[in-house]
């Protein structure tokens, strides 16, 4: 199995970080539509940022855990 490369393991925190800042946007939104109403701008803002940054940390997790090929040039010329 190959190593997993630094963009691969980078990608794998960044997609937890994402995760991470998705549940807070989601208590924000939580606690701004109790005060102010879903129809507030800043509630939808919050939202939107929730679904942003839940989707963008599935796809980044998703790159940190796939198998990549090894996609290199060495040993793939042959001396003739």
């Amino acid at each position: 199995m190959k190593k997993k490369g630094f963009l691969q393991k980078t990608s794998l925190v960044m997609g937890i970080v994402s995760e991470v800042i998705s549940v807070l946007c989601l208590v924000m939104l939580i606690i701004r539509s109790r005060e102010y109403g879903m129809e507030d701008i800043f509630s939808a803002s919050y939202l939107a940022s929730t679904f942003f940054f839940f989707t963008c940390g599935i796809v980044l997790i998703m790159i940190g855990r796939v198998n990549l090929p090894d996609l290199s040039f060495k040993g793939s010329f042959e001396e003739k």
